[in-house]
């Protein structure tokens, strides 16, 4: 990938990460469209392929799956720009609002962006279903991914639901042709990293007792261990620094929070806001530091595990029961996205809105049947939400 697509590449992630409300399911509906769809930097199987991987992850999904687009696409010096470029926005929003920016709490113009995001996946969901569901077995995956996913919702439901996708498809593993099979090399220095990276802080802070390196520890910990993205981390750290430790007050959480999940961009981002609030008494610079160690705490176990698991994805696909796999995995994806949408739609339907139902079903049909950008999209539901709340 030349230097000047590698450019282009970065700007059409930074435009996803200015523009993509809504959380991960969202995010994936997004760069289908405009990273698969539009400018086919990476085929829409290999997409799949890296969703579900992703999927099975601690971490970030949505934005693990957008650093391996990019270390498909360029290595992994383009990984690690990518995921500057994508963090970099909401990063730097959450950390104005611990700042002071207490305006930005006001969120009610916001109200109707969602309902364009819902639109989407929705779109998404379809599109994917259309390709990747092929047979009595894999509807049967996706409806019981779907209903599994609705009535018993765990975050490590979601992971466990894609295993066992994988692992019944797999059983077709006759129907792929047998491959000449070569001698694994697994380069585990990305591994290493992960788990070395998390054991060494954990000491560091042990032994030093310095606050910095301690919270750097607490935030990483939580990037290694939670599964099922930004709605399942919010309560874990909750419980930990407002229930547990007393350090933030559960009002000024709850603030961060509520932004973290109106913004584009990663949910995630939220403990750059923790960060900041965390280290308010270590001065301006103290807490500028905040931010960036509460970004890099969450996001770098995720990177770490993504550039690992990648490198050695192409070498398992050489088993047939792998390959199998591939069919079911991406069926409870599917089942899984629909769980999402009745997740997103629950709470809208149950209020009446019918104005956000409006919303929802225009944006699919204007996804599915034109090609206005996206971003005009969310402008206009962002325009809906500036004249109703004027």
């Amino acid at each position: 990938m030349s230097k000047p697509k590698q450019f282009d590449f970065l700007m059409d992630v930074f435009v996803l990460a200015c523009t993509s409300f809504g959380g991960p399911q969202v995010h994936h509906a997004l760069f289908i469209k405009k990273l698969v769809n539009e400018k086919q930097y990476i085929s829409e199987e290999d997409y799949l392929e890296l969703l579900a991987l992703c999927s099975i992850l601690p971490g970030p999904t949505s934005t693990q799956t957008i650093i391996a687009i990019g270390f498909k696409k360029g290595g992994p010096l383009l990984a690690y720009l990518t995921l500057l470029t994508w963090i970099t926005p909401a990063v730097f929003i959450m950390t104005l609002a611990a700042y002071g920016m207490t305006y930005l709490q006001n969120k009610s113009i916001l109200d109707y962006v969602l309902p364009v995001g819902i639109g989407l996946i929705i779109q998404a969901g379809w599109q994917m279903a259309q390709k990747v569901i092929q047979g009595w077995l894999y509807y049967l995956l996706m409806f019981l991914t779907l209903v599994i996913g609705v009535y018993f919702q765990n975050p490590y439901i979601f992971p466990l639901m894609i295993f066992m996708g994988g692992l019944v498809s797999s059983l077709n593993f006759d129907r792929f042709p047998k491959q000449n099979k070569h001698k694994m090399i697994i380069p585990w220095a990305n591994f290493n990293l992960y788990w070395g990276f998390g054991i060494g802080l954990a000491i560091l802070g042990h032994f030093t007792d310095y606050f910095p390196i301690r919270l750097f520890e607490n935030f990483y910990r939580n990037g290694s261990l939670v599964f099922g993205g930004g709605q399942v981390l919010a309560p874990v750290l909750f419980t930990e620094f407002v229930e547990f430790k007393h350090l933030i007050s559960s009002e000024d959480f709850l603030t961060g929070m509520s932004l973290s999940q109106s913004l584009p961009g990663p949910v995630f981002a939220l403990t750059s806001y923790l960060g900041v609030l965390l280290m308010k008494d270590y001065g301006l610079f103290g807490e500028l530091m905040g931010s960036i160690i509460g970004a890099l705490g969450i996001f770098l176990p995720g990177t770490f595990l993504i550039f690992f698991v990648i490198r050695i994805w192409g070498q398992l696909k050489q088993y047939r029961f792998i390959r199998a796999s591939l069919a079911g995995i991406q069926a409870a994806s599917v089942g899984l996205t629909f769980v999402a949408v009745y997740l997103f739609l629950d709470p809208i339907i149950k209020k009446s809105d019918y104005i956000s139902i409006g919303i929802v079903i225009a944006s699919f049909l204007i996804a599915q049947f034109t090609k206005l950008p996206t971003i005009l999209m969310f402008a206009l539901g962002l325009l809906i939400g500036v004249v109703l709340n004027a």
